[in-house]
C-alpha cells in the first residue's frame, strides 16, 4: 500500500470513529478515476455510509453528508446510504460512477454490489444525457471561448459529451475512464483522435497546459455534438421500473449486515 493510500485508509478510519458511522464503499471520484491526473490533482475519495440504527428512528431531519476541509490533496466527503439510495432512484450520475470507480479504497459489505446489480432498472437514459450536456455546455462556456483557452478544460468537456454520445449509442451508463470513451466512440486515425491523445499525453506527463491556442478541431466537435444534443436530449427515454420496496429492502438489510459484524 502506498504513503498516500495509507493516509487515505486512515483518515477513512478516523471517521468512522469520529463520527459514529460505518463505511461501506468508498472510491475515487475524480481525474484520477477517469485517467487523465496531474501530478498535483487531488484525490478525490466519496464514500457512502451507514449509522447505528438508532439514528434513523428519529423524529428530527439530520445531516445526512460528511464532508471533510481539502487538506494535503485529500477532498473527502460522502453520503448517508439512505441518501445514496434516494438518489439512486434518480439515476443520479456521480452516484453511478463512483459505483463503477477504477480505483476502490473500501467495500466491506454487500451494500454496493447489491446496488450495482440492480442499476440497469433504474438507469435514466434522459436524466443522465440531461446532467453530462448541462457539464459540457457550462464546461465549454466557461473555459473554451476565444483564441486564447485553458486548454485542460478541454478534458472537462470532452468527457461529459462523449458520455453523452455512449448514452445515445448504448442506452447504458458510460464508463467512467477517459480512455474507454476514446476508444470506443472516437474513429480510430482521425485527426481528433489524434489530437485528443496527444493533449491526453502532454497531462498524463505532468506538463502543465495553461492557456494556449485553442484546438480547432476539438472545439469544432464540441460545437456540434453540445447543439446536437441540445436539440435530440429531450427525446430520450426515462427509467420506468420503481424500483422503491428492493431499496428499502436493501436498506434494512444493510443495517442488519453491519450490526451483526
Amino acid at each position: 500500500m502506498s504513503d498516500i493510500q495509507q493516509q487515505i485508509m486512515e483518515e477513512l478510519r478516523r471517521i468512522e470513529r469520529e463520527e459514529d458511522v460505518r463505511i461501506l464503499y468508498a472510491c475515487e471520484s475524480g481525474s484520477r478515476a477517469w485517467g487523465f491526473p496531474s501530478k498535483d490533482s487531488d484525490y478525490d475519495v466519496r464514500f457512502i455510509y451507514i449509522r447505528p440504527l438508532e439514528w434513523y428512528l428519529s423524529i428530527f431531519e439530520k445531516r445526512d453528508v460528511i464532508e471533510r476541509p481539502i487538506s494535503d490533496m485529500l477532498d473527502v466527503n460522502g453520503w448517508d446510504l439512505k441518501k445514496a439510495l434516494n438518489l439512486f432512484r434518480k439515476s443520479n450520475p456521480p452516484l453511478l460512477e463512483w459505483l463503477q470507480s477504477p480505483i476502490r479504497y473500501m467495500e466491506n459489505y454487500s451494500v454496493a454490489e447489491q446496488i450495482r446489480s440492480i442499476s440497469p432498472y433504474t438507469f435514466s437514459p434522459k436524466s443522465c444525457m440531461y446532467h453530462y450536456l448541462h457539464m459540457a455546455r457550462g464546461n465549454y462556456r466557461d473555459y473554451l471561448q476565444g483564441d486564447q483557452v485553458k486548454i485542460k478544460k478541454y478534458f472537462y468537456v470532452l468527457r461529459p459529451i462523449l458520455a453523452c454520445e455512449w448514452i445515445e449509442k448504448f442506452n447504458t451508463m458510460p464508463p467512467i475512464e477517459f480512455h474507454a470513451l476514446i476508444d470506443s466512440l472516437v474513429p480510430e486515425g482521425s485527426e481528433l483522435k489524434q489530437v485528443i491523445q496527444n493533449l491526453l499525453s502532454r497531462k498524463i506527463a505532468g506538463e502543465e497546459l495553461d492557456y494556449e491556442a485553442k484546438i480547432n478541431p476539438i472545439n469544432d466537435f464540441l460545437e456540434e455534438r453540445i447543439s446536437y444534443y441540445e436539440r435530440t436530449a429531450s427525446s430520450m427515454q426515462t427509467s420506468e421500473t420503481d424500483q422503491s420496496k428492493q431499496l428499502d429492502d436493501l436498506f434494512r438489510s444493510a443495517l442488519k449486515e453491519v450490526k451483526e459484524i
